[in-house]
Order: structure tokens, then sequence, then C-alpha cells
């Protein structure tokens, strides 16, 4: 399984900042996720940004009034001399074709075609790509939208709706309240194969009307089958009870988990793919090398950031010494 997410796209955007070409005038993203990129690029090469379909209706450029932009004088978009279109990934590159054949019906300049994600095989397809990355792959902004959600089993609170705080989370009348209004997080739009909560069975009721009136598609709902939370904490039987109907069902191919030490422990066990919210990480069997390479890069950002404040406050109270002539 092959991720990545919004950090990985920026570091991407500014390792391969050399591959746009320096006398390009206009962005032009491909809605929607081309979009995300296209901003991406053209915020950090300071150039003007517009959609597709703007584009097409040739719309006055919009700015705003806080930087100075490159080719601040360029109004209309088809007065570019040189576009970029950008998408965020090809795979039959359909859309970007589709795009192309459009604006070079519209405008007589140069296109320039990009797109953040290529594979091997269709790299020749655009005429530059940041990263070649093969199937299957998916990304932090189309996870939850995903075909891949079709096998997939998923969390519920963390994920598609908020955590109940401590004074919610009773096991009594204020958890069912929590289970009647709590607020949606993210919702799939595709019938999702799976969902694994350590909810108990005893709050079915609840749960399948709040998953109803939001909309959210599903197989099989799965929850533990215990008489009480506190017997479930005594238990800590969480990420082995998800873990286990993962592996149980061979079909599915990913698990997303809302909490980062359950979503390790589960990726243990079941021997699959787990991508964790709280991190926005995808945690594989076989990586945790980078795992453990990410947590100690983690650990020592953070400890180089704890010296450099102490030092700060320390320099305020106690005089340098002056050097010597």
């Amino acid at each position: 399984m092959n991720y990545r997410s919004l950090s990985h796209l920026s570091q991407l955007s500014n390792a391969c900042a050399g591959k746009i070409p320096h006398d390009v005038d206009l962005v032009v993203g491909i809605p929607r996720s081309g979009m995300l990129v296209a901003s991406i690029v053209a915020l950090k090469q300071n150039l003007p940004l517009t959609d597709l379909y703007s584009f097409l209706r040739n719309d006055d450029l919009k700015k705003g009034i806080t930087r100075t932009y490159k080719h601040a004088g360029l109004v209309k978009p088809r007065d570019a001399r040189k576009v970029l279109l950008v998408d965020d990934s090809i795979a039959t590159a359909k859309s970007m074709h589709a795009a192309v054949e459009q604006v070079r019906a519209a405008y007589q300049g140069e296109v320039v075609t990009l797109a953040a994600f290529a594979e091997k095989h269709n790299r020749h397809l655009v005429d530059m790509y940041l990263e070649l990355v093969e199937q299957p792959r998916v990304f932090e902004w189309n996870i939850m939208h995903h075909s891949l959600m079709g096998h997939a089993c998923l969390d519920i609170d963390g994920v598609l709706c908020v955590d109940p705080t401590v004074e919610q989370n009773d096991d009594g009348p204020n958890y069912r309240d929590f289970l009647s209004s709590t607020r949606p997080l993210f919702i799939p739009s595709i019938k999702v194969a799976h969902l694994v909560t350590s909810r108990l069975e005893k709050y079915r009721p609840e749960t399948e009307a709040w998953l109803q009136r939001h909309g959210v598609q599903y197989g099989t709902l799965h929850m533990l089958d215990l008489p009480s939370a506190e017997e479930r904490r005594r238990l800590n039987i969480h990420h082995k009870f998800k873990a286990e109907v993962y592996a149980r069902h061979p079909q599915t191919r990913l698990f997303v988990e809302s909490e980062d030490r359950q979503a390790i422990e589960i990726m243990k066990l079941s021997g699959k793919p787990v991508y964790c919210i709280e991190t926005n990480e995808m945690y594989v069997p076989g990586q945790m090398h980078n795992l453990k390479a990410n947590t100690l890069r983690k650990s020592h950002s953070l400890l180089t950031k704890l010296i450099g404040k102490m030092r700060s406050k320390m320099a305020k109270w106690i005089p340098m010494p002056h050097p010597r002539a």
C-alpha cells in the first residue's frame, strides 16, 4: 500500500521546484484534487492561479492584496503565454487528456502538463511529474472516498465522529446522549465493508440510528459484546477486537483507526496496513523501521525545540560573557 500525505506533497513540491518551467505565466488546476497541487505550486512559485473551468470561461484572475505577485498585471487567464495544467495523479490520464483538449480548443498559448504522482508505465502521458508512485496507492486527501473503502474496516469514534469527553463517557445517560448527538467528522462517500468499534453491543440501536441519520453506508457493524465499559477497560481489548475482525476477513485491505497506539497494534496483530487519523500516517507490516525512524526524528525535533527554548530563557537571566579582545 503506497500512501502519500499532504506533508509529503508539500516537501515534494520543494524538492521538485526546479522542474517548474521558469516561463510559466499561470497555473491551472483540474478540480478537485488537482487544485490542491496547483495551489501549492502556485503559492511557492508566486504564480497566478485559477481552476480549469474559470480558465475556459476566461474569468478575471483573483489575487490577494498582501503580497506582490509574479505576472501581477495578468488579468485574463487566456492572455497568458504559457500555462501549467495540473492534476494530483494519473492512472489512465483520461482526466488530463480531456482537460488538455478543452484548454487547447479555447487557448492559443503553450500548455505544459504536470501530475504530482505518476507510474512507470504512464509517466510519458504528462510533460512532467513530481514522483513515481505505483499502485495500489492512496492519498490523505482522497482516502475516505477511495474505492478501497469497499474493502476496508473503519473505526467509528475519532473517524466518523468526534470522541466522547470524559464526562460523556459514563456508560450511562450522558453516553447515550453522546451517541445520539455526536458531531460527524469524516463521512465516506461510498459504502464501507466493515465498521469495527469498541462501543458495546448494548448501544447498537443508538449507533445504527446515528449512522443512518448521517448517511453512512456500510456492510457489517461489529461491536464489543461485553456487559460494561468497566469490563472493557479491565480487559484492555480495544485493539485486539479490531485486529481480530480485520484479520478474519481476508478480502479487507485497509483499517482506518483514530488513535496512534491502537493503529500500530492492529497492524502488528493483523499483519495488514492501518491508516491512522491522528498522525496521518499509514502503518504497513515490514516497514516498522520507517515508523521507528519517524518516531526518533519527531523526538529529536521536539528535544531540539525544548533545548532552544531553555537556552532562550536562560539568556534573559544569565548575562553572557563578553568575548575577549
